[in-house]
């Protein structure tokens, strides 16, 4: 079955909700992945820290170059991913559209290629 992963898309300075909503918000995440767990297409997920704590690992000419920060500069931010297995584009564009509508922020599915990520 084809996998999908299904990106939380934040703007670049998105500020983080205060908590009482962030509360609601991962209410209704939870939600939507309890019902993806019960319909067994989740596979896995989880949200990521913000952009700021990212590190840029590049190798030119054997020699390591490390970059603090995002490598590449963008009016929007990925919060997190699932990644899930569903029939087609269609059923993967629901779960979206389900995790939209709970976080309140676009959710961006791409097809996702996998080797070995299950036993």
């Amino acid at each position: 079955m084809p996998m999908y992963q299904l990106s939380i898309c934040y703007p670049a300075d998105a500020q983080q909700p205060p908590p009482a909503e962030l509360e609601q918000i991962m209410v209704e995440m939870n939600k939507v992945g309890t019902a993806m767990e019960q319909s067994n297409v989740w596979v896995f997920g989880g949200g990521l820290h913000d952009v700021s704590t990212a590190t840029t690992v590049r190798e030119i000419d054997g020699e390591l170059l490390l970059t603090d920060g995002p490598f590449i500069e963008a009016k929007e931010q990925i919060g997190g991913i699932t990644i899930i297995e569903a029939a087609d584009l269609d059923e993967a564009i629901n779960w979206a559209r389900q995790q939209s509508a709970a976080a309140g922020v676009p959710v961006e599915v791409r097809p996702f290629i996998y080797g070995n990520c299950r036993s």
